[in-house]
């Protein structure tokens, strides 16, 4: 981040079972930018992987609060942020730019990206292909497994029953934006919401929420799946100005 108004860099790796993501992406990103670690003012992680960068970030963060200001930093406005990301969803309220309440759901990868990318191979579909199906769908099939396995497992037998796919795929959809409606609420939601994480650019998904929750999503002008990322290095930016 420069001068807190351009993104000079990013990248964005799969990182799969190992551990050496976090120091992939940071090595494309300073290659990106023709720079070195020795060149930034400051460097702060996040995420899940923010402490296998022990020795080359200056700070570690919490990505409720990086998401909070990545949202808050593009949408000034932001009072709800719904990050659903690989393993996790997180519902973050949020008060005058900074993060008041979260409420999250760690226990079950149902409705996380690992939840639909099983759900798109019970398609045989892509991820952005299945993205899409449930926006053609004329009725809403419903799925009532709440775990990933069992829900994987009813999706399979609805297809080979010869059911409308597109209308299995607005059931799954809408199982999941049933359970972002419950934790929006305990977390104190109202309006202004806006979505992170990678499973924001499902299609499918931001119209459910929107239909469950009554309220209309704000797009974000930036690559949802970055946006911990643009909280963090908002972040570093500002504690590097500090430190001159």
């Amino acid at each position: 981040m420069k001068d807190g108004q351009e993104i000079v860099a990013k990248s964005l790796v799969p990182v799969g079972t190992g551990t050496s993501g976090p120091a992939r992406a940071i090595a494309e990103v300073l290659d990106n930018a023709k720079m070195t670690r020795e060149q930034m003012d400051f460097v702060l992680a996040t995420g899940y992987g923010r402490n296998s960068l022990d020795g080359l970030a200056d700070l570690q963060m919490s990505e409720l609060s990086c998401h909070a200001k990545g949202a808050t930093y593009l949408f000034p406005d932001v009072h709800t942020v719904v990050d659903i990301g690989g393993q996790d969803v997180k519902v973050i309220e949020i008060e005058n730019g900074m993060m008041k309440n979260f409420v999250m759901n760690d226990k079950c990868a149902a409705g996380t990206g690992r939840f639909f990318e099983a759900m798109a191979r019970s398609f045989e579909l892509s991820l952005p292909e299945f993205s899409k199906l449930s926006l053609t769908a004329k009725n809403v099939i419903p799925i009532t497994a709440q775990c990933t396995v069992f829900a994987e497992s009813e999706v399979i037998t609805l297809v080979g029953e010869g059911k409308p796919m597109d209308e299995i795929a607005a059931g799954i959809e809408m199982a999941v934006a049933k359970r972002c409606f419950v934790m929006a609420k305990k977390a104190g939601a109202t309006d202004s919401i806006t979505l992170t994480g990678g499973c924001a650019k499902n299609d499918g998904l931001k119209e459910a929420i929107e239909h469950v929750l009554k309220l209309k999503v704000v797009n974000l002008k930036t690559d949802p799946q970055l946006m911990g990322a643009l909280g963090a290095a908002e972040y570093a930016r500002q504690k590097g100005l500090a430190k001159k």
